[in-house]
């Protein structure tokens, strides 16, 4: 009887915490998730280059992540969003051909819509700035936090050679060290925001809207 006992004993114990948590979910409370840092939140460090003429940009399309680099030397490094599986982003050797500080969509639907920071390497394909999801989710356009998006585009110039690959050289140290950003909880801003001047005036100090 006492060997029973104390087992009942033990197990009560056991389950007291899951009882007590579950107590406090009851009647009108709200569950709170915790959320992860979003890219408006990402300010990347940036290190200026000794010759601008070896920048190279390299992105791992596996990884999620973009690596701005003079030789061996990461000058930044950023995640990013690249194309989903049916629309994926493309892979080879290109250059940057066209950049536009201040573009907005012409297809529709969305048209208007601002892609600040367009660094053209293949017609219709693109860096820029967007939200950021933790897996690929674009056409196939490169999606770049805003503060990634305006440092690169300082470092970056038309000519400069990008590298698009299942992986690179740096996904398994620095860019383990970059954090896991999810902009799919954030609102949508006013259409009326998006469609106006403020919002390329803001992205120049590296801000939008009231994220």
């Amino acid at each position: 009887m006492i060997h029973a006992r104390f087992a009942l004993a033990a197990r009560l114990a056991l389950l007291l915490p899951f009882l007590v948590a579950g107590a406090g979910l009851t009647g009108c409370q709200t569950i709170q998730h915790v959320r992860g840092p979003n890219a408006f939140s990402f300010d990347p460090p940036i290190q200026q280059p000794k010759n601008p003429a070896n920048v190279q940009m390299k992105l791992s399309t596996g990884a999620q992540r973009l690596y701005v680099v003079e030789g061996d030397r990461v000058l930044l490094a950023t995640p990013v969003s690249v194309g989903a599986p049916s629309t994926p982003t493309p892979h080879g050797n290109f250059r940057i051909y066209s950049k536009q500080e201040q573009r907005r969509r012409v297809s529709s639907p969305g048209a208007g819509y601002p892609m600040t920071y367009w660094m053209e390497f293949k017609p219709a394909y693109g860096l820029h700035w967007g939200f950021v999801k933790p897996h690929p989710t674009t056409h196939g356009c490169v999606r770049m936090p805003l503060n990634a998006a305006r440092k690169t585009f300082q470092l970056v110039r038309v000519g400069t050679p990008i590298n698009i690959a299942r992986s690179q050289p740096w996904d398994d140290t620095v860019g383990k060290s970059l954090p896991r950003l999810d902009d799919s909880h954030l609102p949508d801003p006013p259409m009326s925001y998006m469609l106006s001047p403020r919002v390329f005036s803001d992205a120049r100090q590296g801000k939008m809207w009231n994220f």
